[in-house]
């Protein structure tokens, strides 16, 4: 009986993980702003200050791809290993179905990343 009991928990968590593996998967493939940052990162900082990401999640961009803070120093996950070639903080990069679609390297200013953030998310297919 106690050993039906384990075996009874063992098959329902298998069952879960199967049930949460789309889930995830298609977490990973939605589009989303990946920032590239660092705690020591000047530009970083103003960005949050300047934009955040509250601002960014509530506008039209950030409706179609939320942000994704990455702290460049505790390394990529895995579901971004695929980055290649960034080299400044802050680096925002739009990533849709496991690929780059386009990026924004550095941080010069509201006036400047809003028409580029924008440009880069229409490229995202409607739907």
């Amino acid at each position: 009986m106690h050993r039906d009991r384990h075996r009874r928990r063992a098959l329902l968590a298998g069952a879960g993980s199967l049930l949460l593996a789309p889930a995830a998967a298609r977490a990973a493939a939605a589009p989303r702003m990946v920032m590239l940052e660092r705690a020591d990162c000047a530009p970083c900082r103003r960005w949050l200050a300047e934009i955040g990401e509250r601002a960014w999640n509530l506008s039209e961009p950030g409706r179609r791809a939320p942000l994704w803070r990455v702290d460049v120093a505790r390394g990529l996950p895995a579901p971004l290993a695929f980055l290649r070639d960034w080299q400044v903080t802050p680096t925002f990069v739009l990533v849709a179905d496991g690929a780059e679609i386009g990026r924004i390297q550095g941080y010069g200013g509201d006036i400047f990343f809003w028409p580029r953030a924008e440009a880069l998310v229409a490229r995202l297919p409607r739907g």
